[in-house]
């Protein structure tokens, strides 16, 4: 911090400054008439007392009686009340008062007046008043250096009295810049604060949309096979006990992974100890896994692949993964235990491909889909694949069963636009 401000005396007045703002804002008027009584008392009061002026002076000073002298200070002074409210109205009175006073060879230190309407103008008015304000200004104070012409050279005296009339225009343009910038701040301020609150709900949403797919694409998908498996396991029971005991193993396994990837998902919103180690995020090696677990319920799961997988980022990886959970899970939950499944991942030039589909069930009584087939899982899906610019299409396949087919987009973000011949010339501000 700058010294000057660290100063007592420094902290004190801007202490004294806050606590005048505090009172302007609360009561605007008290600070326009303290000021018409600081003028009164410190220029209006010391002419009353000594009769307005040197007698013996090379200018003819005309000497007006108090009651003359009282409604000349009050026709300059009154106006000053209104500065702030009506500044270009206050200006005018203030100055055609000042005019029928020089008018009359009148000396007043109530001139001092005229100052403060203009710094008044400047600092409260409209801008496009100013010019003419300080115009009509110069010519009254050309009009007073002439009359005292006689006693004072008139270009001496119009340089004094335009430096003074400058000065007061100036301080009131600089409060009024000064304050405008502070007005500017205050304003970025606030609208920063908003933003910030808006990042932070649009983040917060962004997550709850983030948690509640991965809820659905893990609850639903183990949910899903361990009630076939349980389906299984209830006719297996009686003619194949061996059966039957798989299956609930089959059941112990899946629920155990499913909450595995429970605790892993949401160990990441409390605060982990030191050395915990979170497992990675399922990916394309993880397919295998998915189609036992999937085959273990009854349905018959083709897997194949066809490109380099291993060039695949995390990201895409558990995308791929996230679809083919969701399309197998709505197979096994809408097609049932006796249908065959294929899953098909290739990777080709600039995309991936994802392709799902089922033949349905044996009896053609499959469980209804979908109105359109939109459901919240194949809207997770479309969601997944847009990050990646891909798209989701899923349907009734041909000769019955169901179908989901997914494209990505695997071309770097820099590749999507073309390049120029020329880099962009820098521009001057």
């Amino acid at each position: 911090m700058d010294p000057l401000w660290a100063h007592p005396l420094v902290a004190r007045l801007v202490r004294a400054g806050q606590r005048v703002q505090r009172a302007d804002r609360e009561r605007p008027w008290a600070l326009d008439a303290a000021v018409v009584v600081a003028v009164f008392l410190l220029f209006c009061v010391p002419d009353l007392v000594h009769g307005g002026g040197p007698r013996d002076s090379a200018v003819k000073i005309t000497h007006l009686p108090v009651a003359g002298m009282l409604a000349l200070q009050a026709a300059l002074l009154l106006p000053l009340f209104w500065r702030r409210r009506a500044p270009t109205v206050a200006f005018a009175l203030v100055a055609t008062a000042f005019l029928v006073q020089w008018s009359m060879l009148v000396l007043l230190r109530a001139d001092i007046a005229l100052l403060i309407a203009l710094y008044s103008l400047a600092l409260h008015g409209r801008l496009r008043h100013l010019p003419w304000a300080c115009a009509a200004a110069e010519c009254l104070l050309a009009v007073v250096a002439l009359r005292v012409s006689p006693a004072v050279n008139f270009l001496d005296a119009l340089f004094f009295l335009t430096s003074a009339a400058t000065a007061a225009t100036a301080l009131g343009l600089a409060l009024r810049i000064r304050r405008s910038h502070l007005a500017s701040l205050r304003e970025r301020a606030a609208r920063l604060v908003v933003e910030r609150d808006q990042r932070s709900k649009l983040a917060a949403a962004a997550e709850r949309t983030r948690m509640a797919r991965e809820m659905h694409d893990i609850i639903g998908h183990n949910l899903s096979v361990i009630i076939g498996l349980a389906d299984g396991g209830a006719y297996a029971v009686e003619a194949a006990p061996e059966r039957g005991r798989e299956a609930l193993q089959l059941i112990a396994g899946t629920g155990r992974q499913a909450l595995g990837e429970l605790r892993r998902m949401l160990g990441v919103l409390r605060e982990q100890p030191e050395g915990a180690v979170l497992s990675p995020q399922p990916g394309i090696a993880d397919l295998d896994a998915l189609c036992e677990r999937v085959r273990a319920a009854g349905p018959q799961v083709t897997y194949r692949t066809s490109g380099d997988m291993a060039l695949l980022d995390p990201g895409v990886q558990l995308t791929v993964y996230r679809i083919a959970q969701e399309a197998l899970t709505n197979t096994l939950k809408h097609a049932g235990t006796r249908t065959h499944s294929r899953l098909t991942v290739a990777v080709e030039e600039a995309g991936l491909r994802v392709h799902i589909e089922d033949t349905g069930p044996p009896d053609g009584a499959a469980a209804p889909r979908p109105a359109g087939g939109e459901g919240h899982g194949i809207a997770g899906m479309r969601e997944r694949a847009a990050l990646y610019g891909g798209t989701v299409s899923a349907g009734p396949r041909p000769g019955g069963g169901w179908t989901v087919l997914t494209v990505l987009d695997l071309t770097p973000p820099a590749e999507n636009f073309p390049s120029t011949a020329t880099e962009p010339e820098d521009t001057a501000l």
